[in-house]
């Protein structure tokens, strides 16, 4: 069972791996976005590992209730609307259980993946986080590594893809042999979850 100190784990993993990685986000966002994909990370994640130290919630839901709220105050330009809808969605779907089951974070992830989706209007293909966050949470099943590893290589599938969706779709041909900077982050958010549970 999962219970609120993995989350929370699961939150500052995810924060320590912007802050190491913040400079390729940045470096990847550069030619297809705003070049402050992994500065505007940094600033939300270091917020939300502060909320959390404060407020210390007692259950998952309200972990990333709590995270999701911090992302979409602190973070600048798409992400932080589009990550915190991704974790308070998840939260809010797993309600105020104390203690929830990998299958019910599993659901809930996938509840909180498809207000993203519709959210950005982004569909797998279209060269965003999506294609990174949705294989993740079809692997989930088997585990955090097996989704760490689905995000990892969903987030590498896109750079010969060519935007459909977010800034980068203004390039057209351009934006294709570029990395998704969101899909890149938001395989750093699934492999928190293996590192979190010690994997």
């Amino acid at each position: 069972m999962l219970d609120a100190e993995f989350f929370r784990r699961w939150m500052t993993a995810t924060a320590a791996a912007v802050d190491r990685e913040a400079e390729r986000l940045t470096a990847l966002d550069s030619p297809i976005g705003d070049a402050d994909h992994g500065s505007n990370l940094q600033r939300g994640f270091t917020a939300v590992t502060a909320a959390l130290e404060k407020e210390a919630p007692q259950s998952p839901g309200a972990v990333l209730t709590l995270a999701g709220r911090q992302l979409i105050s602190t973070v600048g330009g798409a992400s932080g609307p589009l990550y915190g809808t991704l974790l308070r969605r998840t939260g809010k779907a797993l309600g105020d259980a104390g203690e929830v089951s990998e299958s019910e974070f599993s659901q809930a992830l996938r509840a909180g993946v498809d207000a993203v989706m519709a959210l950005g209007g982004a569909a797998p293909g279209d060269k965003t986080m999506i294609d990174a966050l949705v294989p993740a949470v079809d692997a989930l099943g088997d585990g955090f590594t097996a989704a760490r590893a689905a995000a990892e290589e969903g987030a590498l599938a896109t750079t010969p893809l060519q935007a459909r969706k977010g800034r980068a779709s203004y390039l057209g041909e351009r934006s294709i042999g570029h990395q998704d900077p969101g899909a890149t982050s938001s395989a750093l958010l699934i492999a928190g979850l293996a590192e979190a549970n010690g994997e």
